[in-house]
């Protein structure tokens, strides 16, 4: 597997992906049909970092971080993850979570705070595996499931 930073050539696949998540109703809370100005304001304009994960060359997984809030807690980072259906369970999640997390750093971030949306998302475990706490709940966030609030200090 091979970790880079996202090019714009590499925009129109990750739209795509993340399209199907959306369509899917899978770990994140826009609804479908997702246009394209929506998925660039959310994973392309503010980021800090977009890095592709590429299997064989093809797309495998991403993630995005931006800060968090501005100004004075601009220290704190939010990331956004996703694998594509068929690469789950091979190592990719915690592989860009674990990238993230020194990228966060390397950008100057010193806590990474994001929030996953259905609370009977496995990703749980690979977050809690790498140190993240659970630090609040959003009752009933989307189609009646529970949000919950991740952070880690970087």
């Amino acid at each position: 597997m091979d970790l880079a930073a996202a090019t714009a050539g590499d925009h129109d696949e990750l739209f795509a992906a993340f399209s199907r998540i959306v369509d899917a109703g899978e770990g994140f809370p826009q609804a479908p049909p997702l246009d394209r100005a929506e998925f660039d304001d959310y994973w392309l304009v503010h980021a800090a970092a977009v890095v592709v994960a590429r299997e064989h060359g093809r797309l495998a997984g991403a993630y995005y971080l931006k800060a968090n809030f501005v100004g004075r807690a601009a220290h704190i980072a939010n990331a956004g993850y996703f694998v594509v259906a068929e690469c789950r369970g091979s190592g990719i999640g915690r592989a860009l979570v674990e990238h993230s997390m020194g990228e966060a750093r390397r950008l100057g971030f010193d806590a990474l705070l994001f929030n996953l949306v259905f609370e009977s998302n496995p990703a749980r475990r690979l977050y809690e595996s790498l140190g993240f706490a659970v630090v609040g709940r959003v009752p009933r966030a989307v189609d009646g499931e529970d949000a919950l609030v991740y952070w880690r200090q970087l």
